[in-house]
This record gives structure tokens, C-alpha cells and sequence, in this order.
């Protein structure tokens, strides 16, 4: 069996897929917003609906390396639009280090086609599993 190295969960990689689209359309909101007003302060439902998504992404970015830098936005003291820009960027820079680190490139061998997947747990046991069918 090849060594990967790190691996990720496919419930990980649910909540990655579920999230990155939201998260990267609240992102652009806040991007036009920060050029339009950056010193304006988000309303509370905005930042509760930053959060829900932040939320989720925490899940499983906290375990990363990156996610000693990852915080959700304040409640109690609503952040300036530049702030909250800056706390999203962090995000988006540990997404994308999240796919560089689990989603590669797997050569084709014996009952593996040439592909680029997720890097799971889980993957990777069902391909032992095939390995040890063959032997």
C-alpha cells in the first residue's frame, strides 16, 4: 500500500463540499461590501449567518495546522466589514490548504485507474481491502 501520509474522513470532505460553495459566495459578498464601506459594522444577522457556515467549517479545519489561526466572528461585539474580510481570508486560506493537503493525484496499478480523489480514511482501507482480495 502506498503511504500518503495525512488522511482526512469522507464526513470531512461532506462538510468541505457542502460548505466551500456557500462560504465562497458569502466570501465575495464581503469583499464588495469591504470596497464599498470597510469601516462599517456587519449587522447581527449577517454575522450570524457568516458564523452558521464558519461554524461548519470549523469542524474539521480545527484539527488542521491552520486552525490555530481560525476564529468565528464576534456575537457580542459586531466586527467592522474589514475585520470580518480579514477573518474570512484566514478561512479560504485553510480550504485551500485543506484540498492541497487531501485532494491528490492516485497513479493507476493493478485495480486502480489513474485519478484524482480524496485522500480518506476510508478510501484508503476499501483499497487494502481490494489489495488483500488480490493476494
Amino acid at each position: 500500500m502506498i503511504d500518503f501520509g495525512a488522511t482526512t474522513t469522507e464526513a470531512n470532505v461532506k462538510i468541505y463540499e457542502s460548505a466551500k460553495g456557500m462560504f465562497a459566495a458569502l466570501l465575495h459578498e464581503v469583499r464588495e461590501l469591504s470596497k464599498k464601506k470597510p469601516d462599517a459594522t456587519l449587522s447581527d444577522s449577517k454575522v450570524k449567518l457568516i458564523n452558521n457556515v464558519l461554524n461548519d467549517l470549523m469542524t474539521f479545519l480545527k484539527q488542521e495546522p491552520e486552525g490555530k489561526y481560525l476564529h468565528i466572528l464576534e456575537n457580542e461585539s459586531l466586527p467592522q466589514v474589514s475585520d470580518a474580510l480579514l477573518m474570512m481570508v484566514q478561512f479560504d486560506a485553510a480550504l485551500d490548504a485543506f484540498r492541497e493537503r487531501y485532494y491528490r493525484y492516485v497513479g493507476a496499478d493493478g485495480f486502480r485507474r489513474g485519478e484524482t480523489c480524496w485522500i480518506t480514511e476510508e478510501r484508503l482501507a476499501e483499497w487494502e481491502a481490494v489489495e488483500n482480495e488480490d493476494d
